[in-house]
């Protein structure tokens, strides 16, 4: 026994953890899939329980339901998309399909119908069954009542446990197997269960296709479609009552309803509906209207009611609200579109694209938008107690944003119509708003032709808006018609103080208001501002100036996603972020009534890791939040108290058993002088007697993310940190500064010097560095590569190599012209090509390329949206012609950004291989020695 208990004893001891981390194993391809992550996070609104999934890369996610009183977990093996009713009673969650079934399915080819289905599951809080109900659709609790939860099922109801049209409690099932034994539901509709979940009973409704609860929860609405066995069906909407059990019917007929609308109290309803068959050529539909006294709906709005425009008609695509006090009906309309001409034959058509200068959208970017311009929706709203219509938007103000949740009798309204050419050039449009009555849609014009944002405070009260040219705030007061400088007086700058781009800089934006309107509070980098926006105060830094002297920047969590506006004398929480340390934390912040001076913010929680997801309980000083940092994977975090917060999870336990990595700040200074930092990574196993490889990886600016996680998952195009670093290599990711004109001298400047310095290093092998980019970072890649040879290898993911050629290209997945990312975004030339076509071909690798002597590896997809893959064609072939080694991936119908998995996990493998062979001296494969030939395409990887 001593023995043995010394045995044990040696094993925990300091000695053999250490020979544990030294004998770790470099993470591999197989790693991938079991990698974890937090994924939906919710809290009770009493605080007590925290519910979460944990979803690995590929496979079953599981869902964890968590008591704060007892500190223990419930885990339920393929939960997901959980909800916690209002009372915090329940949890409802959907219960996916084995991955394997899924994939299996797949395989073989399965109808989307004979597909595995997902299963509801329910959980008392607090108690171990979980009740299950097998085919489910969507499920739904109202948001503010509790006790009760609706699902649509594929499968009859179990009419087994029915008794007097009311379903018994079901018994827990332990198997989802026994579940799916039902048959098959209408395909038209499905079976809409509403459970009273205390009681265990039941109400069904056939047929529905969609459903809304109340917020209250006292009342439900459901569309119910005709089936096709029963002759006698109609379509109809129905109007459930939680009080009494039953239903009344509203609308009762041939034709659709759509877009289900219930009032704040749940007793006035609306929805869209038509009569018209579904193979008509033309479907108008009507706005129908209900509240307490009327048998039915009626039609308020349709084609020829008053108010609407000639020729238009109610637009079932638009949304459909109530306002707050239930006085306003809010929905959209559109003109009437001709119907389709039924004598064309398709094949005697000319297909063609007609560009016109004139035009306000190039065609590329109107065929792009084309689905979504069919469905605009222009707004409109119904008086219901005037019984009237007011048309608010038209095709020449398009956008209308209403406050104080549809009461306020003032609306903004702005267009960008007649200022939509220099899009092209610009990347933006310029802006023009009115004030819109509410009552009766008449306009007032507020500011013509803005280069920059408004917005609406919350109360309706102000028009505020950002001018990005004089670089200040302003405001409209919608009663008086004055208009003052809303940042006059603040002494610091409020637009993006290390903005490099050719271009007007961004403002720090606008942090909210208090929700009588009386201020409002601007950021600028580090602190909060209170403006008054009436001018008769002067702004106070509630901050006290702190943020900027300790070069903090504070921005406000909002906590409570129904609050409009702050209130008075309400404690705010910050999260912060510091510039020296990369630390980021939350701080307190007490919100005078009227702020004559600033406060200093109170420390909560602060330090070397990064924060994110943070959630109140509604009705308790309960937090809940992810924290995580490069060494630490994200793990879920509860308490009163964030500094004091316990850890609820423990994602990714078999990190422990690969060799990780640390991440800390290296600084340096550029050859011009600059001082510059950037993210080394070290293996975990660092051995400073030891020379290691180096990859740097960069895109502009990177170490605000030092305390970032990163996972090892196949990569969409960026270098996959923590494997390359678990496997031996160092990686470093340095910030960089650009001048504009100069993009490419800007790259060279801080990532070559970074290079030299680090060489230096007697941990780093000098000899055997690459450089690895993506996109803005693959064209740096390209550039560096005709300048220097210090890198013994490069790989440039969807790359530009000829600025003149892709200057007047097209964005595909945006339909937009690349003009502006030259002339004042990210690409910094700060011209056009023929103002200085010395500065396109200066800073285009395709007019050096016969200077490359290091190994490039290119991606370039034929469906990149962003950056044209004849960019990467170009390089390709130039380097080709010219003798020097290069490669090329195209990955078919992928995207700029790798979007399938098994592609994500390929470009992985090749790109471990090419590092590997050209900085470590492995094998070169076959793909990269010889090439696979085109006839072995699918069948041969060529990884070998």
């Amino acid at each position: 026994m001593r023995k043995i208990f010394w045995g044990l004893l040696l094993m925990s001891s300091p000695y053999f953890t250490y020979a544990q981390q030294h004998a770790k194993k470099p993470l591999d391809h197989s790693v991938y899939d079991s990698w974890q992550s937090i994924g939906t996070k919710l809290i009770s609104n009493n605080g007590q329980w925290v519910v979460y999934t944990v979803t690995p890369q590929e496979g079953d996610a599981s869902l964890v339901i968590y008591d704060r009183k007892t500190n223990r977990s419930m885990t339920i093996p393929r939960g997901s998309n959980p909800l916690i009713t209002a009372d915090s009673r329940y949890v409802a969650f959907s219960i996916k399909p084995f991955f394997r079934d899924t994939r299996e399915a797949k395989i073989k080819k399965k109808k989307p119908a004979e597909m595995p289905k997902d299963s509801l599951g329910i959980v008392t809080l607090g108690q171990s069954d979980i009740l299950k109900f097998a085919a489910v659709k969507s499920f739904k609790a109202p948001e503010k009542g509790g006790g009760l939860l609706a699902w649509l099922q594929e499968t009859p109801a179990d009419t087994a446990r029915t008794k007097g049209g009311k379903a018994a409690p079901a018994p827990a099932s332990k198997d989802r197997e026994d579940d799916d034994k039902r048959t098959d539901a209408d395909k038209d509709g499905g079976v809409l269960i509403i459970r009273q979940l205390a009681a265990g009973v039941q109400d069904t409704i056939k047929n529905v296709t969609s459903y809304a609860f109340s917020k209250p929860g006292n009342s439900l609405l459901a569309a119910i479609t005709s089936n096709k066995k029963d002759s006698l069906s109609r379509t109809a909407v129905l109007l459930w009552h939680a009080g009494k059990g039953k239903a009344d019917t509203l609308s009762r007929g041939y034709g659709d309803y759509k877009q289900l609308a219930l009032d704040e109290k749940g007793e006035q309803a609306a929805y869209f509906g038509t009569r018209d068959s579904a193979k008509a050529l033309q479907q108008f539909y009507q706005l129908y209207y209900f509240k307490p006294g009327q048998d039915s709906a009626l039609a308020v709005a349709g084609k020829n009611s008053t108010g609407i425009p000639q020729q238009w008609t109610v637009n079932p695509n638009s949304a459909l609200s109530f306002s707050k006090d239930g006085q306003r009906l809010l929905f959209g309309t559109a003109p009437v579109r001709p119907p389709k001409d039924t004598t064309i034959v398709d094949f005697e058509v000319a297909k063609v694209d007609i560009w016109n200068y004139k035009d306000d959208y190039l065609q590329p970017m109107q065929l792009k938008n084309a689905d979504k311009e069919l469905k605009r929706s222009y707004a409109a709203v119904y008086h219901t107690g005037a019984k009237r219509i007011v048309q608010l938007g038209d095709q020449n103000l398009e956008s209308i944003f209403t406050a104080q949740e549809g009461n306020s009798p003032y609306a903004l309204g702005y267009t960008d119509k007649g200022a939509r050419v220099p899009l092209q050039w610009i990347g933006r449009t310029l802006k023009t708003a009115y004030l819109v009555n509410i009552q009766d849609g008449s306009r007032k014009l507020i500011k013509e032709k803005l280069d920059g944002y408004f917005t609406l405070s919350p109360n309706g009260k102000y028009i505020t808006w950002y001018d990005l040219v004089n670089k200040q705030w302003f405001v409209h007061n919608n009663a008086t018609g004055a208009v003052i400088p809303l940042s006059k007086g603040i002494t610091t700058a409020l637009a993006d103080e290390e903005d490099d781009h050719p271009d007007v800089p961004e403002p720090y934006g606008l942090a909210g208001w208090l929700k009588d309107d009386r201020f409002a509070y601007i950021y600028d980098r580090y602190d909060i501002w209170q403006v008054d926006p009436e001018g008769k105060i002067a702004p106070v830094v509630i901050t006290a100036g702190n943020g900027r002297k300790t070069k903090t920047r504070y921005l406000i969590v909002k906590t409570n996603p129904e609050q409009t506006g702050f209130v008075p004398n309400e404690t705010l929480l910050l999260s912060t972020f510091a510039d020296s340390t990369k630390y980021n934390g939350y701080y307190s912040l007490l919100l005078p009534a009227k702020a004559v001076k600033g406060s200093v913010p109170q420390l909560l929680s602060a330090g070397p890791f990064s924060f994110t997801d943070l959630l109140k309980a509604k009705d308790a000083p309960v937090y809940t939040f992810t924290r995580a940092s490069y060494t630490q994977s994200p793990d879920v975090y509860t308490g009163t108290q964030l500094d004091k917060a316990t850890k609820i999870s423990s994602t990714n336990p078999q990190q422990q058993n690969y060799n990780w990595g640390t991440a800390s700040l290296y600084k340096w200074t550029t050859f011009s002088g600059k001082s510059s930092e950037g993210i080394l990574y070290k293996p975990e196993d660092f051995d400073s007697t030891k020379k290691y490889p180096v990859i740097f990886y960069f895109y502009e600016k990177l170490t605000d993310g030092l305390y970032s996680y990163q996972a090892p998952a196949p990569t969409p195009s960026r270098l996959n940190i923590s494997f390359f670093v678990s496997r031996g290599y160092l990686v470093f990711a340095p910030d960089i500064s650009y001048e504009n004109g100069y993009p490419g001298k800007s790259a060279y400047d801080y990532i070559v010097s970074a290079a030299e310095t680090l060489a230096k290093q007697p941990w780093v092998d000098g000899k055997n560095m690459g450089i690895q980019g993506q996109s803005w970072g693959g064209y740096q890649v390209a550039y560096l590569i005709t300048q220097t040879n210090i890198f013994k290898a490069a790989w440039a993911g969807a790359p530009v190599a000829n600025m003149t050629s892709a200057y007047g290209g097209i964005r595909w997945e945006s339909g937009m012209n690349r003009q502006f990312q030259y002339e004042h975004s990210q690409s910094r030339i700060g011209a056009t090509l023929w103002e200085k076509p010395e500065l396109y071909i200066e800073n285009s690798p395709l007019f050096n390329l016969p200077r490359v002597n290091t190994p490039v590896a290119i991606m370039a997809n034929d469906a990149d949206g962003a950056v044209p893959w004849y960019q990467g064609i170009e390089m390709f072939t130039g380097l080709r012609r010219l003798g020097k080694p290069v490669w090329m991936l195209n990955y078919n119908n992928e995207a700029h950004n790798l979007i399938q998995r098994q592609n994500r996990k390929d470009i992985q493998r090749r790109e471990q291989q090419f590092f590997d062979h050209f900085l470590k001296g492995a094998p070169a494969p076959q793909w990269l020695e010889s090439g696979v030939p085109a006839t072995e395409k699918g069948i041969n990887w060529g990884w070998e």
